[in-house]
């Protein structure tokens, strides 16, 4: 806390004495204007204007309002250049001559074409979120309309184009597949997705990238691709920042905020972020089983408490050399508790309850280096970049249970610690004016350590386990669980650029090699050691190809091979979760599964607004897929774990534009479709569950054609210049597993903003889930037929406060941002 006041203050201190300097320039000329978006003749809010005289030196800057129009005052007399910038557009540059005689200047409409090339981070909340298409990406800019969604980045991830999150277990899915890599600024993270994502407060986030077909200069890792969350880092010149508050409420509630500033003066960029999210959330639900008139039923509480730290600075030793480092401490508490019902209707005596009891701590340390050295020629550069991730986790978990049950209460804890270190080497060069080679080398080494003890008795598997011997059997023994693997790899890519014409294409080698030993020692003093090896070389070439025959026409096709090595949940023995009928493991003899990817886009700029729409299509070699078992030492219980299964292939089609029908109303939808076929094994019982032993289960290997789709709109209406409302719907049709199948599913959102002190400040306020429609429900048959439904506190009012603070002109540390090539696009969702 200390630390942190130190540096708020020094903030300060700096931001004063640039002040001070300001005040001392002449004060008597003024210029004025209005700003607007080319393309859809409308006005452009938070454009920076910046006023330099003729050395290139800051004197002074505004930014436009809502209408888009500045006045800049405390300009000097004589010659001075205006530059007028904002994020995704190109520039404009005008000189202007203040004079006695001339001391007002109106420079009357600007307007600024969208920019074709990517340009550094700004950190500037807009209202509205907006999408940008690209040749391998689509970036989201996150405004203010989707913070409002929830606390954290797994509330907003679901209104996103093509992602999906199981809002109970938290697993996020791309195009329908869950083998999806999720990165922080570019990093990998140690902590699992579904518990990253929840983790990350939502309005530290400055705009999300869904990297569908990443090019060979990335690693990868990642079937259906890469989602990478982009936090907040503000480096204008003098002293800014933001500050965001958020409160939402249904049964409990929700509160999160973040503040994020920064210092730059001469050499030297410091820059902080802090946010949190606080926050309770009541989970209920039921499965029911027909075949035994059973009923499951679930009320758990879940109480999360995240604080997010980031720290960093940039030296710019000279105009070739700069020196960046950060860190990033991310802490989270967690406690759930609450029971599981087993209602058995015809016969009660068999009734059952578990209360579960879980506290979970853990904290994720970031430490970043880099240096980069640029040569005389423009964009011809070499970069070094360490970034160590370190991940230690706590995990105690109390099971009792009441009524007919053969288990004991019995208490887990889980220990888990996890290195990783990524080291890379970048080099650029600009053949030419339309030619570019870059070239790269990596290392990635990961060691992961789980440490699992019970209070259980824990039997050996070997002896007789049969449901009537009277054993009282708990199905993980005490493991420690060591899995190491590390990665080198080197890509080349070469880009070219024609006259309507670009292409890049590319490779990556890598060379991985994996090693685990899982230790499990049993109640009858055994151990057994269980080890696994895997060592390989693969290629990954990738090539990406643009057509543009117009400024309002574009064409892109792309190919990558990709790789979905298996997580640590997936290959950890140790069990994952447990309910009185459900236990879920990992399988530690896992192969990874590769992708052929094909992605071909097309993107329309119309009048008003912009139209793209995608076709894929994927060949997978050795489906990773979930595999449903009957426990052997209690008929009526299912464990879940993985396995390999044959190759497969899926195809869809996604479609999205933004439209301004109106000066007060414009509008973002999203319609993706996609095929899958998902191969899996179970296994169902061929007597009656009261008669039945283990030589009546079955075995079979299932193949589930799935067509899945989804729609998203958003609506946002212009009542004044400082009110606008807003209207948020989606929907999810039938999704088809191979456990169980989803049941459609939809809701509306409603909002309203209202901005204030010229458009630094806004006031949000919205009603989520209006109609109450929000909950995940299915049906299945495998290995039993059962149906049920989970719900969440999803209908919640959320009132939330955003202010941004300082001014300056913009100037960011150029960091590394892998395969820069873009396309026209636009529009929200």
């Amino acid at each position: 806390m200390k630390k942190l006041l130190t540096f708020v203050l020094l903030l300060v201190a700096f931001s004063l004495q640039a002040q001070d300097n300001a005040e001392a320039l002449p004060k008597i000329g003024t210029i004025t204007g209005n700003v607007l978006d080319a393309t859809l003749n409308q006005p452009l809010p938070y454009v920076n204007i910046i006023v330099k005289d003729t050395n290139n030196k800051l004197i002074t800057g505004g930014i436009t309002n809502d209408n888009g129009q500045f006045e800049v005052n405390q300009i000097p007399e004589g010659s001075n250049t205006v530059s007028i910038e904002y994020l995704g557009f190109l520039p404009q540059t005008k000189t202007i001559v203040i004079s006695k005689d001339n001391r007002t200047i109106d420079l009357g409409t600007i307007n600024l074409e969208e920019a074709s090339t990517n340009l550094d981070e700004v950190t500037i909340v807009a209202e509205t979120s907006t999408i940008q298409q690209k040749v391998d990406r689509k970036v989201i800019t996150v405004g203010k309309d989707l913070t409002t969604s929830g606390p954290t980045a797994s509330d907003i991830m679901n209104n996103l184009p093509s992602v999906s999150v199981d809002q109970q277990t938290g697993d996020i899915s791309l195009r329908g597949n869950q083998n999806v890599r999720v990165m922080v600024d570019g990093k990998l993270s140690n902590i699992p997705a579904a518990q990253l994502l929840k983790q990350i407060p939502s309005t530290s986030i400055k705009s999300i990238e869904l990297i569908t077909n990443p090019s060979a200069k990335y690693n990868p890792e990642g079937m259906s691709g890469i989602i990478n969350i982009i936090l907040h880092k503000n480096v204008k010149i003098g002293f800014n920042g933001n500050i965001n508050l958020g409160l939402a409420y249904q049964e409990n509630a929700k509160f999160n905020s973040s503040i994020d500033m920064n210092y730059r003066n001469g050499k030297v960029n410091l820059y902080g972020n802090y946010g949190n999210n606080i926050n309770k959330n009541q989970n209920y639900g039921n499965i029911f089983r027909p075949d035994d008139n059973s009923e499951q039923f679930f009320n758990f509480l879940d109480a999360t408490e995240n604080h997010l730290y980031k720290v960093g600075v940039d030296f710019y030793l000279n105009e070739k050399n700069t020196i960046s480092v950060f860190t990033s401490q991310n802490s989270s508490d967690s406690s759930n508790e609450g029971p599981t019902n087993i209602v058995f209707y015809d016969d009660q005596s068999f009734n059952q309850t578990q209360l579960f009891f879980t506290d979970n701590s853990n904290i994720s340390r970031q430490y970043n280096f880099d240096y980069k050295l640029d040569f005389a020629k423009e964009g011809h550069n070499i970069e070094l970049e360490v970034d160590y991730n370190r991940f230690n986790q706590d995990e105690d978990a109390d099971f009792r249970f009441r009524g007919f049950t053969q288990t004991q209460d019995y208490l887990d804890f889980v220990d888990t610690d996890r290195d990783l270190t990524t080291v890379n080497l970048d080099y650029i060069n600009p053949l030419s004016d339309s030619s570019k080679l870059e070239l790269g080398l990596q290392a990635l080494l990961f060691d992961s350590k789980i440490d699992y003890s019970s209070t259980g008795f824990s039997a050996n598997p070997n002896q007789d386990m049969t449901p009537n011997n009277g054993d009282e059997f708990i199905p993980t023994p005490s493991t420690d669980f060591d899995y190491t693997r590390d990665i080198f790899s080197a890509y080349a890519t070469y880009g070219k650029e024609l006259e309507k014409f670009t292409y890049q294409v590319g490779v990556r080698l890598e060379n991985v090699k994996e090693q685990s030993d899982a230790v499990q020692l049993f109640a009858d003093t055994t151990t057994e050691v269980i080890p696994f090896t895997n060592d390989y070389f693969q290629l990954y070439p990738s090539a990406f190809f643009t057509y543009s025959p117009t400024e309002k026409n574009s064409y892109q096709f792309s190919y990558s091979r990709r790789v979905d090595r298996p997580g640590v949940g997936q290959v950890n023995p140790i069990r994952e979760w447990s309910t009185p009928l459900i236990s879920s493991f990992g399988n530690q003899n896992l192969q990874p599964q590769f992708t052929n990817s094909f992605e071909t886009n097309y993107t329309r700029q119309l009048e008003k607004g912009s139209i793209t729409a995608g076709v894929f299509y994927r060949i997978i070699e050795d489906e990773i897929n979930r595999a449903v078992f009957i426990d052997r030492n209690n008929l009526n219980r299912i464990i879940l774990t993985f396995d390999n299964f044959n190759n497969n292939s899926s195809y869809g089609i996604e479609l999205s534009s933004n439209y301004r029908p109106t000066k007060w109303w414009s509008f973002n939808g999203s319609f993706d479709l996609y095929s899958q076929t998902q191969n899996g094994i179970t296994e169902v019982l061929n007597a009656p569950i009261e008669t039945a032993t283990a030589d009546d289960i079955i075995t079979q290997k299932l193949a589930v054609d799935n067509v899945a789709w989804n729609l998203r709109m958003f609506n946002n209406f212009k009542v004044t210049k400082t009110l606008s409302l807003s209207a948020f719907g989606f929907y999810r049709g039938q999704n088809k597993g191979i456990q169980f199948t989803m049941k459609p599913m939809y809701f509306v959102n409603l909002g309203a903003r209202q901005s204030f002190a010229d458009g630094k400040g806004s006031f949000s306020l919205n009603f989520n889930d209006v109609f109450d429609t929000m909950q995940f429900a299915f049906e299945g048959d495998n290995p039993f037929r059962q149906t049920g439904a989970f719900n969440w506190e999803s209908r919640t009012i959320f009132a939330g406060l955003s202010y941004r603070f300082g001014g300056g002109n913009y100037r960011a540390k150029s960091r590394k941002q892998r395969d820069k090539n873009e396309a026209q696009g636009g529009g929200f969702l």
